[in-house]
């Protein structure tokens, strides 16, 4: 049985602590137990930014480059994070709601009890990453690659993978319902993975592209 991911814990979030919007993001710069709403941070350069135990939400990190970005415990609501640079970042227990996250780059990254639902992720980049734990629901994911990354525990729930790139990429115990999988590569790396009976046979052409299988058509008089 695979184990759902954890959700975060905010037991220390209050209205009091609500934080004013952050103009500017510096190097190894920590926010514990805050609130963000509405802060305007695209195109902002910083390595070692730590949110723990906060909200952000309706914040726009659109562009920026976040080497080591870590956030534990944190929730994200409808935040723009297009084409965020977050090389080897760490999330571990964090929801990602309602987000635009085309062209996110999270290279050699860790992500372990992360849920990710109603999320643009269109030309987003797991390359290299250790995934553990994390659901993807409803989300569009076409032209993503997980290149070389490893993916355990994995869900992936109603999402839209076309041309997704899976090669040298490792599944285990992953789990794929109601998926689009048009034009995948990689397609032998989803071995061992669980899927519905109904979207195994429906899947039926990407399966004959992986392996090769010439279809005929009509019948052989």
């Amino acid at each position: 049985m695979r184990k759902a991911a954890q959700s975060p814990r905010l037991p220390v979030l209050a209205a009091a602590l609500d934080a004013e919007p952050v103009a500017a993001l510096e190097d190894d710069d920590t926010y514990e137990a805050v609130r963000l709403d509405g802060s305007e941070l695209g195109e902002q350069r910083a390595r070692g930014v730590r949110f723990s135990a906060s909200r952000l939400r309706d914040v726009d990190l659109s562009g920026a480059v976040l080497d080591a970005l870590a956030l534990t415990d944190v929730t994200v609501e409808q935040c723009n994070l297009a084409n965020v640079q977050a090389r080897r970042a760490l999330l571990r227990a964090v929801t990602i709601d309602g987000s635009r996250m085309t062209g996110i780059a999270f290279a050699d990254a860790t992500l372990e009890d992360v849920t990710i639902t109603s999320c643009r992720i269109d030309l987003g980049s797991f390359a290299g990453s250790q995934l553990r734990r994390v659901t993807f629901e409803d989300c569009l994911l076409a032209q993503a690659d997980f290149l070389e990354a490893r993916l355990d525990a994995v869900r992936f729930h109603g999402c839209d993978m076309t041309r997704v790139d899976l090669r040298d990429a490792r599944l285990v115990r992953c789990e794929l319902r109601d998926c689009r999988l048009d034009g995948i590569e990689g397609a032998e790396q989803l071995r061992g993975s669980a899927m519905p009976w109904a979207d195994i046979v429906a899947l039926a052409d990407v399966w004959a592209s992986a392996l090769g299988i010439e279809v005929l058509d009509g019948e052989e008089e």
